[in-house]
């Protein structure tokens, strides 16, 4: 989670998209009940960034029956691609449709395998996130009203030789920062490319939880380490908004108030 500097992200500014997709149906009317331990999930770095393998904790409630093992809830939701204790997200500690989007990202996931250098905005399944942040509102019959959220991405290129043992222990206790400082949704990296170029996004409750949730000595200690281990790394900061009643959504660049 190395940052070094900040650049327009390509093909994002005022992207707008539907908020449903095909295949949202299969939650509507069915309340979520509790998560499955994330014990019972895979520890597989490419189930979790590549197919949801985090949805898999989700529960759900049909015609008024308990789900069957429902002492095994839990509050805890996979949000990265870790698996373990420091890098799971209390749902406890979020705000209402915080919490449901927080929930939505169970099911991110990239979409290309381009995705180190194609534009941000086609990476990742958002129709399918958003239908569903729909969706869990509906089903508790929550007003969804328009909230921003604050979007990290960093694009990266390896240096021949680099550490990678190194480059994860950063990458691992930097996230664990984060997560206890409170606010970070979701924490994607995929698997650098022939070219060892990369791309990792952090969704964030809001600028002020990144602000602290990089304050920390794991993230400084990243920050020193750049020249070390990447030949080229850049820093792009972006909203997202989800606009009232989940009609529509953006993902542009951030600019500061004046």
């Amino acid at each position: 989670m190395a940052r070094e500097i900040a650049v327009p992200a390509p093909g994002t500014a005022n992207k707008l998209g539907p908020s449903n997709t095909s295949g949202i149906e299969t939650v509507k009317g069915i309340t979520l009940k509790y998560l499955r331990p994330h014990t019972e999930i895979s520890n597989d770095f490419d189930e979790l960034k590549f197919h949801a393998a985090a949805s898999r904790q989700l529960q759900w409630q049909h015609d008024g029956s308990l789900a069957s093992g429902e002492e095994g809830r839990d509050t805890r939701l996979i949000a990265s691609p870790y698996n373990d204790v420091p890098h799971l997200l209390d749902l406890e500690t979020l705000d209402t449709q915080s919490r449901f989007l927080a929930l939505a990202l169970a099911s991110f996931r990239s979409v290309r395998d381009d995705y180190a250098t194609a534009p941000y905005i086609d990476n990742f399944n958002w129709n399918e996130v958003f239908g569903l942040v729909k969706a869990f509102a509906d089903v508790e019959g929550h007003i969804w009203k328009a909230q921003t959220f604050y979007v990290v991405a960093f694009r990266s290129i390896l240096l021949p030789g680099a550490d990678n043992d190194h480059l994860h222990a950063l990458d691992a206790y930097s996230h664990q920062e984060a997560v206890a400082s409170g606010g970070l949704l979701k924490y994607w990296f995929g698997t650098k490319d022939e070219k060892r170029q990369n791309l990792a996004t952090c969704i964030w409750r809001s600028r002020e939880d990144a602000r602290l949730g990089g304050r920390g000595p794991w993230h400084a200690k990243a920050i020193a380490a750049a020249r070390e281990l990447y030949e080229k790394i850049t820093f792009t900061t972006m909203k997202l908004i989800i606009e009232d009643d989940v009609k529509t959504w953006s993902i542009g660049d951030w600019k500061d108030s004046a």
